[in-house]
């Protein structure tokens, strides 16, 4: 890891910190120089198995050939002209809206943290309220209205906890936040403030804490109360939207928010991230309508043409059912190893996506991972690193599979997961 080291002290000459977003400084600091498939390089040419996916874009796997060609191809007819819409962009909007089951209309922006801001600044236009209610353990971007209480202390729980200074109070104030597949806590909510409330906004499954499922009835009370009281209801697939289905995981529990957020694996690492939603909805949001959606790089067309390509590629059939048959095949060996070594863990997950907890017994908030070993959970992962398997070494993030992994990474990884629990 020299060149790693040499490279951080460098970039902490000019950038604070030595990295440009938060969560990217981790120990053990490595800089990585290249990246294709499952895998992923170091700047002294060492191999690692990939999961942390950089949260989770990459679902074809990395520099996928037919995406790059679609980007390549893009770029040599035109870069930014920033007026107008194109053919590609209307294609993919079509897509969308045939797949996302809410989705009667689409606009895009670059990340999943401004469609998260335009979805709440579209709802509190709408109902001409200010409240909103989002869930202890989700996290929705780095805005104001949501910044707050993901991964928080046993103290702040029940509190507000917001993650940075320099947040507005006020708008700390118009967030309630309740514990995540809470019927009761919503219904109380509801009756107290019911009327007051412009949004809920959720992750349909809290990835930013891992792989905490959904109860089928919580997310049914959510639509049947925001119906009753004229709320919006946001899902943030930011995460779980095409990495999980093509019509987002909305469409796997059949319950249709009235807005959607998209991002992460939409275009394969590329930038780009989509707003959709009822028709009646998003209109306020056209040229000349009551709500302000603007950008110079929004449906930028490199983010295009990667989404397209990658829709295309998760269209076939047997693209999800890699994903899910890995993802499987990963759970169920993980199971079994923890079980042998007699050590207490819960494996988590949902289609590509798992997670390690070292507790007993699932979770079905935050709290309950209050239980997670977490120097346990951080050490091990770290000892997965030095033999070549990268999972982020952040207590609680979860772990991805792409369509380059094969059974023999799995393979390779359950051996290494078996070793290391070994020593």
């Amino acid at each position: 890891m020299s060149q790693s080291h040499t490279i951080f002290d460098y970039a902490q000459q000019f950038i604070p910190g030595g990295v440009s977003s938060a969560n990217r400084l981790v120990d053990p600091n490595i800089s990585f120089t290249r990246a294709e498939g499952a895998y992923i390089y170091d700047e002294d040419g060492k191999q690692y198995i990939d999961y942390h996916a950089a949260f989770g874009p990459p679902v074809l796997g990395h520099c996928h050939p037919d995406v790059n060609r679609r980007v390549y191809e893009e770029l040599s007819r035109q870069d930014l002209i920033g007026v107008g819409s194109s053919q590609r962009e209307a294609q993919l909007a079509e897509k969308i809206v045939g797949h996302i089951p809410c989705a009667e209309k689409v606009m895009f922006c670059n990340s999943g943290s401004e469609a998260t801001y335009a979805a709440l600044r579209l709802a509190r236009a709408v109902t001409g309220r200010r409240k909103i209610v989002k869930f202890q353990g989700c996290y929705h971007g780095w805005h104001d209205a949501v910044l707050m209480n993901v991964i928080s202390a046993p103290d702040k729980i029940g509190h507000k906890d917001p993650i940075s200074a320099g947040m507005t109070p006020e708008v700390i104030d118009d967030t309630l936040v309740l514990p995540f597949n809470d019927v009761e806590a919503v219904n109380a909510t509801f009756e107290e403030a019911g009327d007051t409330l412009a949004a809920v906004i959720l992750e349909p499954i809290p990835h930013n804490i891992g792989c905490v499922l959904p109860r089928p009835e919580f997310l049914q009370a959510l639509r049947d109360l925001t119906t009753r009281h004229g709320v919006v209801l946001i899902f943030d697939e930011v995460i779980t939207g095409f990495r999980h289905a093509l019509g987002g995981y909305q469409s796997i529990v059949g319950i249709t928010p009235d807005l959607t957020t998209l991002g992460k694996a939409i275009a394969n690492g590329y930038p780009l991230a989509a707003l959709c939603g009822r028709e009646d909805l998003m209109q306020h949001c056209r040229p000349g309508g009551d709500v302000f959606f603007a950008g110079t790089f929004n449906a930028h067309p490199v983010g295009i043409a990667a989404s397209l390509a990658t829709v295309e590629i998760l269209e076939q059939p047997t693209s999800h059912e890699h994903l899910f048959t890995l993802g499987e095949r990963m759970r169920n060996g993980l199971r079994d190893i923890y079980a042998r070594h007699d050590i207490a863990a819960t494996v988590a997950g949902f289609g590509s996506v798992f997670v390690s907890y070292f507790m007993d017994g699932p979770a079905d908030n935050f709290t309950d991972l209050l239980r997670n070993d977490v120097d346990m959970f951080v050490s091990h992962r770290r000892k997965l690193i030095e033999e070549g398997i990268y999972e982020l070494p952040v207590n609680l993030k979860r772990n991805h599979i792409s369509l380059a992994h094969t059974e023999a990474d799995v393979d390779r990884t359950l051996e290494i997961v078996d070793k290391v629990l070994s020593n």
